[in-house]
């Protein structure tokens, strides 16, 4: 069964993020636990949480997703930003975990002009505190990047690196981001493309390590280092790139999230129709 669904904004109560969703004919969904831009943080209100999970075990949403702010950079050499970052992360975990969500996902981070190996360090270590902190029940997903400036996450032996620095720990996994692979150089438009991807994630982490996929096409060229998302079939990826992922049996079992443009729920639901269209071959 195809489970695809949106990142959903939080507004007001949290019960209304399953009613968008719902509206949407989602049968999973991803949002932000505060605003994605910056630090401040509104703390959880235990009725609001009540009711969503009431409303939730009524619901057959699976998974359910939430993103880090895109402040958070574990990688980073300031120790002022780490630190918060340490602790933000921290705290939005044990919200994922009191939520019932199954992912947590992040970006690596920016080693801000040090070395890959050194920020891939400071992660590690960050992420080890965050485990020694947290008894998490929700898998931290670290989500693979464009490789824009000093971004890591662009090649699968910085996950190598991370999950072995954490003995392969089963509460860390992966999320694919396809508008990131295309922009980093993986040509996921072609079948050689695909079986040289999945060849490369078997060999440096094992593809039970994915858990997720970002589906987004590209506004930009193949390799362009880039990270800016379009609508579905409208970019460099295409309606071609899109047909031969979702023809991928790996794909097609993958929990799906859209985190294409959208000024309107018009433009979710027409790249949800899209995306249904593709995968059952209509």
């Amino acid at each position: 069964m195809l489970r695809l669904g949106v990142q959903v904004s939080l507004q007001a109560k949290l019960v209304n993020l399953i009613l968008k969703a719902r509206s949407l004919e989602c049968n999973t969904f991803q949002f932000f636990s505060r605003n994605p831009r910056q630090w401040k943080r509104v703390k959880l209100d235990k009725k609001d949480v009540r009711l969503f999970k009431r409303h939730l075990n009524k619901e057959e949403f699976n998974p359910i997703v939430i993103h880090a702010p895109y402040t958070c950079n574990l990688a980073s050499p300031e120790k002022r930003l780490f630190k918060n970052s340490l602790k933000a992360f921290i705290q939005d975990l044990q919200e994922a975990n009191l939520l019932g969500a199954d992912f947590f996902v992040f970006h690596i981070g920016s080693h801000r002009h040090t070395s890959e190996k050194e920020g891939l360090e400071r992660v590690s270590f960050a992420l080890k505190k965050v485990l020694e902190e947290v008894n998490t029940k929700t898998i931290i997903l670290l989500e693979n990047t464009s490789g824009s400036g000093s971004w890591l996450g662009y090649r699968f032996w910085h996950h190598r690196f991370i999950l072995k620095k954490l003995r392969w720990t089963n509460k860390i996994g992966v999320c694919l981001d396809t508008c990131h692979l295309w922009s980093a150089g993986y040509n996921i438009q072609t079948q050689e493309g695909i079986k040289g991807l999945l060849s490369e994630i078997e060999e440096e982490v094992g593809l039970e390590r994915v858990k997720l996929i970002h589906l987004n096409d590209s506004k930009d060229p193949l390799g362009s280092r880039r990270d800016r998302h379009q609508h579905i079939g409208a970019g460099y990826i295409g309606m071609k790139g899109f047909k031969i992922i979702l023809q991928e049996p790996f794909f097609r079992n993958l929990p799906i999230i859209l985190e294409t443009p959208k000024t309107s729920d018009e433009d979710d639901l027409r790249n949800l129709q899209v995306v249904r269209r593709i995968y059952y071959g209509l």
